[in-house]
């Protein structure tokens, strides 16, 4: 069939992460209608996670064409990126302050960053409990959405930005996620200054690390005067069972965590031993490097769906790019096949190019000298659409 004109397309957004959004907002913004499809039930279902930094080279190129980036800045904290390392006794190494005025990538809790993008979205826009079995039809459309509800819709574009465990990657990809063979625990702290005042001296108004090579430490300040630790660690993807642990085992989990952090001092083993409720199993995945596809006229993919990495800096930050030029293509464009062929022919360079250089990267993490991050993926098992 023919491509039509991006305001008479029917298209669907499958994911309500900041990538999705941002691409659904960027579409109205320009008058083109779009419908997103989220697996939740609703918008406060789950924890959505932690802090993330947005970059002025990206995310907040995004955010000032969704019209939004003012008030991101009233939300942001641009004291979170503050970055401190410190060695196995606690004593800083490394100790970044922000200027009082830099914003080139300051904090944002991810539960704001959402609540900021649906609210900026036309009523209706998001469909929650929507989750999504398969894409079927012609790859020339229209495409059929098949739900695990048994319900069915018809598409002129489906823009897969449903994380790591993508339904809609299929389409265009056999590329599956593999394990980097490393793995976050995340544990959390609330009230710190009253109840982990020790942990919040460490930590401060930012982000502090830690590592000596086997296993390491990042904790991040999140906004309300909470603090999530992950411990980040080299273990096989079974660690927990081949243990003879279950993942909710905490106090089992915590014996095993004090004795391989056993060499570490006591101020930086309270990050593992005072944590409140249990811990959260985050294995690290990436994508095959390079993961293309042949283009389709109907179907294309944005942030981890297209492109998961590990950890290092770029995630939400390039989801939100990817979802910022595939809006303008298609506002800019005459066919939904000339909008979504521009988009891939700037996406997927840029992100085999960053996956190249980031293969590997999770190792990193382990290091004593470990480079600054953006903080874990979002994605955690099982797959989440938040991503």
């Amino acid at each position: 069939m023919a491509s039509p004109h991006p305001t008479r397309a029917r298209i669907s957004i499958i994911g309500a992460g900041p990538g999705g959004l941002t691409c659904a907002r960027i579409l109205q913004r320009h008058g083109i209608a779009v419908t997103v499809h989220d697996r939740d039930p609703g918008p406060d279902t789950r924890d959505q996670g932690g802090t993330l930094d947005l970059h002025a080279d990206n995310g907040q190129i995004a955010l000032r064409e969704a019209g939004l980036l003012d008030r991101f800045f009233e939300l942001a904290r641009p004291e979170g990126q503050e970055m401190r390392r410190m060695d196995l006794d606690g004593a800083l190494t490394f100790h970044a302050v922000p200027a009082p005025d830099e914003t080139f990538k300051p904090e944002i809790d991810r539960g704001e960053l959402r609540a900021l993008l649906l609210g900026s979205l036309r009523p209706g826009t998001v469909r929650w409990g929507r989750t999504l079995d398969s894409v079927g039809g012609p790859a020339d459309g229209p495409r059929r959405l098949r739900f695990t509800d048994g319900t069915t819709l018809e598409a002129d574009l489906v823009i897969g930005a449903d994380g790591a465990f993508s339904r809609v990657r299929p389409a265009l990809s056999p590329g599956v996620p593999q394990y980097t063979g490393v793995s976050f625990l995340e544990a959390w702290f609330s009230d710190v200054g009253n109840r982990h005042p020790g942990i919040a001296e460490l930590v401060g108004p930012g982000s502090a690390a830690a590592a000596d090579g086997e296993r390491g430490l990042f904790a991040q300040r999140n906004g309300g005067d909470r603090i999530r630790v992950y411990l980040i660690r080299r273990v096989a993807a079974d660690w927990i069972t081949a243990g003879g642990l279950t993942a909710d085992d905490t106090d089992g989990i915590r014996a095993l965590l004090l004795d391989e952090y056993a060499h570490w001092s006591p101020s930086l083993r309270r990050m593992i031993s005072d944590n409140e409720g249990p811990y959260v199993h985050r294995p690290i995945l990436a994508l095959p490097v390079p993961h293309t596809w042949e283009h389709q006229p109907t179907v294309t993919l944005l942030g981890d769906a297209a492109h998961l990495m590990p950890p290092l800096g770029v995630g939400v930050n390039l989801a939100m790019l990817d979802a910022c030029e595939l809006a303008l293509a298609l506002a800019n464009a005459a066919t939904v096949d000339e909008a979504v062929r521009g988009y891939e022919e700037t996406m997927l360079p840029r992100s085999v190019e960053t996956a190249r250089a980031l293969e590997g990267g999770a190792e990193h993490l382990l290091s004593a000298d470990a480079p600054d991050f953006d903080g874990p993926v979002a994605e955690p098992s099982p797959p989440r659409s938040w991503g």
